[in-house]
């Protein structure tokens, strides 16, 4: 056993690679691996021996033994990631579909993850395209979990690189067949693998394959993408190789930060693919001549059989300059209808040609926009869609010229839709426009926000937001500085609700070194022309320069370059006025005497010592008409050195682009203070309003508790005057009860009386007056008797039984109590004085004591007598009954 390791190890790893036995296969693949991560590159001799076989790999990942395949796939990556590219492109093609029908549908996790590393690596080493064309086909494989392992290793291949990176449309026309796969986990895979797509590509996706699945399988997949509609935008994973150099070198230049945003920026073409069609010979013939027609029929009728020959997705290449003028010429037609079809025709035209149309822009976009004035808004929405897809097939740039002069027409109607088309190219290009162009925008979009019509005002304000949106607010900033609040609160709506699909970014600055010029030339300023044209040789001794101006000389090899030069710096012989004379001519002048020229104002220039004059004396001598010879000799050694000295020193400071970005940085600070007071005071304001809402809601609370006591004040005297009501009525109430007890004492005590007080009230009669009186005592007399009868017609006996019947019958009537009363009057005076004095309470009147003299009289006299003691009887009781009424407050019954 210890003989065939031994010849196992010592075999090459190629032998090994096929060997029969898995074991020694398994550990060929282990060593392998080990051996290729300690590889440098893909130049070491242990990668190129399999870089050239590459067709050995297709065996080990179809290895036989799952465990021997695990250890392969590993050997593999581990291959890929030392080989690099051009490992890749050896073997991807034998290698993948062999992955995808072995190892993807592995049994071990392990060798299923390695498996999808592999796929992983192959897209990451290269391009994705080779690695989507090998596994389309697998879809198709006869066996489900096949398809279903590929379809979920496409799903993560998706997540990690995104479909900005790998192109979606050939799996995407591939899904239909899927969703019509019998078994349910293929059709399970196939919704997760439309969910990854839902989430880069949202509804953009729909149309390549949408209409291909079944009502519930939409319907399916709709509820499924509302779980992942409100997820933010996903993320690209993994970079491939390229996108990391890339990285790597944005990093390097100081925009490493940006690059994963300028990689999610990168648009995703889901148009489908369709062939160019040749719509030449669809067009008809005599199309010139029926669009001159007089009748807009005839020239609606060509147009529209130009509209169904153009209506292709794709359109070959052509000469199509005479149709697209008899576009524009139509776009002036008087019918809007015509107007309408040609509009439709050119938006096919430009769809269907895509760049191609760019070269037929100049000739139909100012027509279309002129006829903007048209109100009808179907025209305006045709002409609209016309001129966007003119737009798609051009760039803003083009268009940027003619829209602009058209927000200056005369007419709202054309500069308010020109506006709008504005709009809509900035929220569509995907090229920002240069901080020239910005500005020339804002300030077309400024003079809007002073028009009269406000649909216009929001509309310019809406550029305004739609730029600020594009270009940061570093750029922005600066044009909108000078609006009111109402202004920049209107853009700043419009700012956050735009969505744009261009990012300015600016063009990195190059780095300090390759700006600066090198050391030994920063003192040769030879292109400056401030102090090109008055720098001269080195100065001769003779005119011993003061020592602050010896950085002047390193001057002197430009000077001599010129053709003027040459000639004065030939002489070294110590003079100094010609030589400083000759500085002060201009290069290749040709004046080869100079002295000729300087001679009238010889006799000013002093002596070498008066060369070192004070500085402000040049100025003094320079007096209109006197020219540049008028100034002292000596000052122009003096003055080349300010320009020679700023030009030594300016570029070993900081270069021009360093200079522009700290005018920037300056900028930035000054307008983050602002930012910043305008901070403190907005902060200040709002808690002097805090302040003020506190005291206002504490005298608010302070009124709510006394309106709180205040209704408790109220519900306790209501709850007395409740309690007092309850005590009065049932005082009312025991008056009452008085009362009745003392009508029943009344009654007990008038029917103890004799005679029967029932007659009282036929004694009691009314006056004028409306009091209350008695009768007369005479039998004729009305007043007692008149109600019934008068004593004197009923019919007495001498002993005067009559009146005994008489007073009996009459006190006899239905419901009396007292009838039967007055026997007592029957009785003689004694008894009749007795009862009389009961009643009467003791008090016997004169005319009782009275000697009767017979008895009729005597009887009658007592029974008048009987009745006005009742009657007095009668009316005291009334008046004490009033008087205690009075007292206690009672109402007076009725009677």
């Amino acid at each position: 056993m210890a003989d065939q390791e031994e010849d196992f190890s010592s075999l090459p790893l190629p032998d090994r690679f096929v060997h029969k036995n898995w074991k020694v296969r398994k550990e060929g693949y282990e060593a392998a691996a080990k051996e290729f991560d300690l590889a440098a590159s893909e130049s070491d001799p242990v990668v190129r021996q399999f870089l050239n076989d590459a067709g050995i790999w297709k065996g080990v990942v179809s290895d036989s033994n799952v465990a021997a395949q695990q250890e392969g796939l590993g050997a593999l990556c581990s291959f890929l990631q030392v080989a690099g590219t051009s490992g890749c492109t050896r073997t991807r093609n034998i290698t993948i579909s062999t992955i995808a029908e072995k190892g993807l549908p592995s049994t071990r996790p392990a060798a299923k993850q390695k498996a999808l590393e592999a796929l992983m690596l192959y897209v990451e080493l290269d391009k994705p395209d080779p690695v989507i064309e090998e596994l389309i086909p697998i879809l198709s494989h006869k066996q489900p979990k096949i398809i279903a392992a590929t379809l979920d290793a496409l799903t993560q291949m998706y997540h990690a690189y995104g479909c900005k990176t790998m192109e979606p449309k050939p799996v995407l026309k591939a899904l239909p067949k899927v969703f019509g796969h019998a078994d349910k986990n293929v059709r399970a895979k196939a919704q997760e693998l439309t969910v990854e797509f839902y989430r880069w590509l949202k509804e953009a996706m729909k149309p390549l394959f949408w209409n291909d699945l079944k009502p519930v399988q939409q319907q399916d997949l709709d509820k499924l993408f509302e779980k992942v509609k409100n997820e933010p935008p996903p993320k690209q994973e993994r970079l491939l190789r390229s996108q990391q150099a890339a990285k790597e070198t944005a990093t390097a230049a100081g925009g490493g930060d940006n690059f994963g945003e300028e990689e999610e920026e990168a648009a995703v073409d889901l148009e489908p693919e369709y062939e160019a069609v040749d719509v030449f010979p669809s067009i008809p013939k005599d199309y010139g001549e029926r669009l001159a027609s007089s009748k807009w029929k005839d020239r609606k009728e060509a147009l529209d059989d130009v509209h169904k020959a153009l209506n292709h997705p794709r359109i070959a290449e052509g000469p199509f300059d005479d149709l697209v003028r008899g576009f524009a010429k139509s776009m002036k037609d008087a019918n809007i209808a015509v107007v309408s079809t040609a509009a439709n025709c050119v938006e096919l035209l430009a769809k269907g040609l895509k760049k191609g149309f760019a070269k037929y822009r100049s000739i139909i976009m100012n027509p279309m926009m002129e006829r903007l004035k048209e109100k009808k808004q179907s025209v305006t929405d045709a002409i609209g869609g016309a001129l966007d897809a003119v737009f798609a097939s051009t760039s803003f740039q083009d268009c940027l010229e003619e829209i602009l002069e058209f927000l200056k027409h005369k007419n709202p109607q054309v500069k308010l839709e020109s506006t709008r088309f504005l709009i809509r190219c900035l929220k569509t290009t995907r090229d920002a426009p240069s901080p020239a162009e910005v500005k020339t925008i804002s300030d077309a979009a400024t003079k809007l926000l002073t028009e009269s019509q406000e649909v216009q005002r929001s509309a310019g304000c809406e550029v305004l937001g739609t730029l600020w949106k594009i270009m940061g607010d570093r750029i922005m900033n600066a044009h909108l500085d000078g609006l009111d609040d109402i202004r920049k609160n209107k853009i700043k709506e419009y700012y956050e609700s735009a969505e744009v699909k261009a990012k300015y970014k600016p063009k990195p600055a190059p780095t300090p070194k390759a700006a600066a010029p090198p050391a030994g030339k920063r003192s040769m300023p030879g292109k400056r022309p401030p102090g090109g044209g008055i720098k001269k040789p080195a100065p001769p001794p003779a005119a011993a320069p003061p020592p602050q101006e010896e950085p002047t000389a390193p001057l002197a090899p430009k000077p001599t370059s010129r053709p003027g030069a040459s000639k004065l710096a030939a002489p070294k012989s110590g003079l100094a006025p010609p030589s400083r004379l000759g500085g002060l001519k201009k290069p290749g002048s040709g004046l080869a005497a100079p002295s000729a020229t300087a001679s009238p104002r010889r006799p000013v220039v002093s002596p070498p010592l008066e060369e070192a004059a004070p500085p402000p004396q040049p100025k003094l001598g320079l007096t209109p008409g006197r020219g540049l010879a008028g100034r002292p000799l000596g000052k122009p050694q003096a003055e080349p050195a300010q320009p020679a000295i700023a030009a030594s020193q300016a570029p070993s400071g900081l270069s021009l682009v360093e200079r522009a970005e700290l005018e920037e940085l300056r900028a930035e600070v000054e307008r983050l203070r602002r930012q910043n007071e305008e901070i403190r005071a907005e902060r200040t304001k709002l808690t002097s309003q805090i302040h003020e809402l506190q005291n206002q809601n504490a005298q608010l609370i302070e009124d709510h508790t006394r309106d709180v006591l205040s209704i408790k004040a109220k519900e306790t005297q209501l709850v007395r005057a409740r309690s007092d009501y309850e005590a009065a009525e049932q005082t009312v109430q025991n008056q009452r009860r008085e009362v009745d007890r003392l009508k029943r004492e009344l009654s007990r005590q008038v029917r103890a009386t004799s005679p029967p007080p029932l007659d009282v009230s036929d004694q009691i009669y009314t006056d004028a007056n409306g009091h209350a009186r008695f009768g007369d005592s005479g039998y004729g007399s009305a007043g007692m008797y008149g109600r019934n009868r008068s004593f004197a017609t009923q019919p007495t006996s001498p002993s005067g039984e009559g009146k005994e019947n008489m007073i009996d019958g009459s006190l006899s009537r239905p419901g009396s109590t007292l009838s039967g009363k007055l026997s007592p009057l029957r009785a003689g005076a004694g008894s009749a004085k007795s009862s009389l004095s009961s009643r009467g309470g003791g008090r016997i009147s004169p005319a009782e004591t009275a000697g009767n003299t017979g008895i009729g009289g005597g009887q009658a006299t007592a029974g008048a007598e009987s009745w006005k003691r009742a009657a007095e009887v009668t009316q005291n009781l009334k008046q004490r009954i009033e008087m205690m009424k009075a007292k206690q407050g009672i109402g007076r019954p009725q009677q």
